[in-house]
């Protein structure tokens, strides 16, 4: 738990991402006082190069899923919460529960994804089989050598953000402070050194603990700190298409997807994943690889991810892209995010690791590390999330090098 004492903060929080503005917002309605920092502007850096999924069908059965589902159910409630305490003149989340349906090409690969979704359903996931024909009837444009789908009703997306933004925005009604182009540069220490505030560009914060929610950056801001954790970026890129009449109109991935997500390696991983905004774009991914934060697009993976598009949805082949960026995901070895206190630092916790499930996996991140903080009831077991878990223990002792 945090230790309340007559500082600056109770919490200072160092990210103002949207890992980084659900944690505000718990622990400021939760009664904490809670000081946001961030090197640039709220929500510019990994959160605003997202698509802003929220994701159950990409999940097998595990921890992850277990947070993605209180997550989701979270979201439906927070799209409300933040229309009716933020009023009509704040921009919209734009949630949306468009549903998402997985496609396949293959006899042996719709027998993998019936197997998938089978596992999933047994651990409370709406997965429905839909023949070629019924996939058709959901999407009609779809390539003809589809051979069957699973459709995922409970899958959903926001504006990635505006949503961080209303959450930032709540958070600072309810006390918290938001400050950006602050850069951490160290620690403050107390008795026992233990943690007690951070040094920054702008002069000390002192605070009763601080929490690490960085993103693809949280191992540099943790090794500032005197910790480590095995955070590595992972790029992505994303084509988008000229503004046309909506012809996607769910969130829709070739079978692919879930193995790339998975994959340990640092080499290029591209999948079909394709859906179309309130503006009539279509996005276009996802590709993943390891090249630490080379920030160059790439022609070749563009030309990739194009390619897997137009297996899926033929017509993409004569649509105009309008432009395309990239952005870099926060990844762990174990694919698990870290929600939790350091266990060599006191005062120290991390909210990171999400890779490309943060804006889905938010909500019930806060809420799980307010849960902690402040010794209240968690919605779900904390322990798969701990930094000192056994898939990441090698990995995560202070002074060893990261995997």
């Amino acid at each position: 738990m945090i230790e309340r004492v007559d500082v600056a903060a109770d919490v200072v929080i160092v990210g103002a991402g949207i890992v980084g503005a659900a944690c505000a917002r718990a622990l400021a309605r939760a009664g904490a006082r809670v000081t946001v920092l961030d090197r640039v502007a709220a929500a510019s850096a990994t959160s605003a190069h997202g698509e802003g999924n929220l994701l159950v069908s990409d999940k097998g059965p595990g921890p992850e899923l277990e947070l993605a589902k209180v997550s989701l159910r979270r979201w439906a409630h927070l799209a409300d919460e933040l229309a009716d305490e933020l009023g009509p003149l704040f921009p919209s989340i734009e949630h949306e529960a468009k549903g998402g349906l997985v496609v396949v090409t293959s006899a042996d690969g719709l027998d993998g994804l019936r197997g998938f979704a089978e596992a999933q359903r047994a651990a409370g996931v709406e997965a429905v089989e839909v023949t070629a024909e019924q996939a058709r009837e959901l999407e009609p444009d779809l390539a003809p050598g589809v051979v069957g789908a699973v459709y995922y009703p409970q899958d959903a997306q926001v504006q990635p953000v505006a949503a961080a933004e209303a959450l930032l925005a709540s958070a600072r009604r309810a006390g918290a402070v938001v400050r950006t182009e602050v850069e951490v540069t160290g620690p403050l220490l107390g008795d026992g050194g233990r943690l007690t505030g951070v040094a920054t560009t702008r002069g000390e914060v002192s605070a009763g603990a601080v929490v690490v929610a960085a993103g693809p950056w949280s191992a540099e801001v943790a090794e500032r700190l005197g910790a480590r954790i095995a955070v590595r970026p992972r790029r992505g890129m994303v084509l988008v298409t000229t503004p046309m009449r909506q012809r996607v109109r769910h969130k829709v991935y070739d079978g692919d997807y879930f193995a790339a997500t998975q994959s340990a390696g640092a080499e290029l991983q591209t999948s079909a994943v394709i859906e179309s905004t309130r503006g009539g774009t279509v996005l276009i991914g996802s590709s993943r690889e390891q090249v630490g934060f080379d920030d160059r697009l790439s022609t070749q993976v563009l030309a990739q991810l194009a390619r897997r598009a137009v297996a899926v949805f033929p017509f993409l082949a004569r649509t105009n892209v309008m432009r395309s960026y990239l952005g870099f995901r926060p990844y762990m070895p174990d694919h698990l995010p870290v929600i939790g206190p350091d266990p060599a630092l006191p005062g120290l916790w991390f909210a990171t690791g999400h890779e490309g499930a943060g804006v889905g996996l938010a909500p019930a991140t806060g809420d799980l590390l307010a849960a902690g903080m402040l010794g209240l009831a968690a919605a779900v077991d904390p322990r798969p999330y701990a930094v000192d878990r056994p898939t990441l223990r090698p990995r995560v002792a202070h002074g060893e090098a990261l995997a």
